[in-house]
């Protein structure tokens, strides 16, 4: 096994490691220019060409939310015994090769994916509903950074445990010697649970944290998302292949809706790792049920808005509508309470009121959401036809308890006219109506809050993050004691603050090798993207002692 690769890729990870001790702004990837749909319709109403084991099986569950038709696409369906003894069987020459070539390997892959950058985009489009502006970045190069990141800090961790020691100590008039071996021992085999609407985000660190700290992974794409996932993995397997490892090292596990094999995979006696994402819901059973693998989870969380003051509002009205809009508000980091002093909000141009703020709000929603071809670029489409069932739920019960001030309007997409759309859903209603609004509403659901004040709004929104979670907030003051104290709060509840930022930037953009990606301190996850412990636990050191020398007297 030689370092060959490890040479080629030494510039990238030597830069990713110090992006991530420096937290500056870095690529490891270029956007691509161009997305040729044409290698994805190829592949439509086909086979999907692997070689891994299985029987080829047509995913009913995989439809587009842009034209409303099946893919058609069959894969292989193996059960989860087969998959989990063909990574076993894959695994030991992989668990022995020198952490540089794992690396090597590993930072091949990210840039074979990267290579098929158009295919991957289109086949994200049609299975997260994602515009393809996001599917090539948040989805393409921004994910794939995480999946470097996660790379450069398990490389960075396992490179810290020397290899060997010499150790000498006198135990009374005598002297002791000792030779150490420190082995690096990764902990078996790993499963990688994918959500729907952005399954790159998540997966791509996930997989090559335990990769590249030789362990063998199985990854599971949700059922109506397969095709971008089956992508990646092929790309992976190729890429071991040609580097003379086993391809049974990486599996995907295809399941349907109907028979959903997560819950065999988490509790199978071979896997030691466990990374999921979705519904807070199942991701607490994971947690609870993964023992004796590691459970690494990112599920939902309740992302809070705190206004307080503001220098010019216009602006913020138009960063907050661009973020509510953002993939119809389908992410994770995606805003939903936004709470406003009863009394007013202070302003460079005055004392605006809670009624002019929301009408302000949803003024600047329908700049986005009425413009179709601004909507297609931005809102993108409804991944599931739940959420828009959720949506109808949601609008009567703010209806009967508040304001409703924009209903969840479709609009027409430009090029898809059967595409799955729906606008943001506003509601205006009050700091006693906790229940309509203190679990995520997934999907483009937000509410306006009257609250006493911008403390009595620090207060709920923090207590909301530590009992039912969040990832992010954001807040908007002029008064930087007040954003000293929001910091402080919020660091406590374990979610990140970002305060009094407008313009081009979503207010939601996460940097990798710079942005702490959830915390591990409140119910939205137990892991960070991407922290020592996102990496560490991925593996163990064992130790073995010989006497160096007789004892010397």
């Amino acid at each position: 096994m030689t370092t060959d690769l490890f040479d080629k890729h030494r510039t990238t990870l030597e830069r990713a490691i110090e992006a991530c001790r420096t937290r500056e702004s870095w690529s490891a990837y270029g956007e691509p220019s161009t997305a040729s749909p044409a290698a994805f319709e190829a592949q439509l109403g086909r086979p999907f060409e692997d070689d891994g084991p299985g029987v080829q099986a047509v995913q009913d569950d995989e439809i587009s939310p842009y034209t409303g038709e099946p893919l058609g696409i069959s894969y292989l369906r193996a059960d989860v015994d087969r998959l989990v003894a063909a990574a076993t069987q894959a695994w030991p020459r992989w668990r022995e090769a020198d952490p540089r070539v794992r690396a090597g390997v590993c930072l091949e892959m990210c840039e074979r994916i990267h290579a098929h950058a158009a295919e991957l985009a289109h086949a994200t489009v049609h299975t997260t509903g994602q515009s393809l502006g996001m599917s090539l970045t948040g989805s393409g190069t921004n994910a794939l950074d995480r999946g470097v990141e996660a790379i450069a800090q398990a490389f960075a961790a396992m490179s810290r445990v020397p290899g060997s020691a010499r150790w000498a100590r006198a135990f009374g008039p005598s002297t002791v010697e000792l030779t150490k071996r420190y082995r690096l021992v990764p902990r078996g085999v790993a499963v990688v649970v994918a959500c729907a609407s952005f399954p790159a985000w998540n997966v791509y660190p996930a997989l090559f944290a335990s990769l590249v700290t030789g362990n063998p992974v199985i990854v599971k794409p949700h059922p109506s998302s397969v095709l971008q996932m089956a992508l990646a993995v092929r790309a992976c397997r190729r890429v071991l292949t040609a580097s003379g490892f086993d391809p049974g090292l990486i599996g995907l596990a295809v399941d349907t809706t109907a028979e959903p094999v997560t819950k065999l995979l988490v509790r199978h006696p071979a896997v030691r790792i466990v990374d999921f994402t979705g519904s807070a819901a199942f991701g607490s059973w994971v947690e609870a049920n993964a023992f004796p693998a590691v459970a690494y989870t990112e599920t939902s969380g309740v992302n809070s808005v705190l206004m307080h003051s503001a220098g010019e509002l216009q602006p913020v009205l138009r960063a907050l509508a661009g973020s509510l809009c953002l993939f119809s508000a389908q992410m994770c980091t995606s805003p939903q309470n936004i709470y406003v002093p009863r009394g007013g909000l202070p302003t460079g141009d005055g004392l605006v009121s809670v009624e002019e703020f929301a009408e302000g709000l949803a003024d600047a929603v329908r700049a986005v959401s009425t413009v179709p071809r601004r909507a297609a670029a931005v809102l993108g489409a409804i991944q599931s036809p739940a959420t828009l069932t959720l949506l109808d739920e949601v609008g009567k019960q703010a209806a009967a308890r508040g304001r409703v001030l924009l209903d969840a309007q479709p609009y027409e997409h430009p090029r898809h006219p059967e595409a799955r759309t729906s606008g943001p859903l506003l509601a205006r209603v009050g700091i006693d109506d906790h229940d309509l609004f203190a679990a995520e509403r997934f999907g483009p659901v937000a509410f306006v809050i009257d609250c006493d004040d911008a403390d009595q709004a620090l207060a709920r929104a923090t207590q909301d993050a530590r009992e039912h979670g969040a990832i992010t907030a954001f807040a908007y003051a002029t008064d930087d004691a007040y954003l000293d104290r929001a910091e402080n709060a919020y660091a406590l509840a374990g979610a990140a603050l970002t305060s009094n930022l407008t313009g081009p930037m979503p207010l939601n953009f996460s940097a990798a090798y710079s942005d702490y990606h959830v915390t591990g301190l409140n119910p939205a996850g137990n892991a960070s993207l991407t922290d020592d412990s996102f990496v560490a636990g991925r593996f163990r050191v064992t130790q073995s002692r010989r006497a160096a020398a007789a004892s010397r007297e």
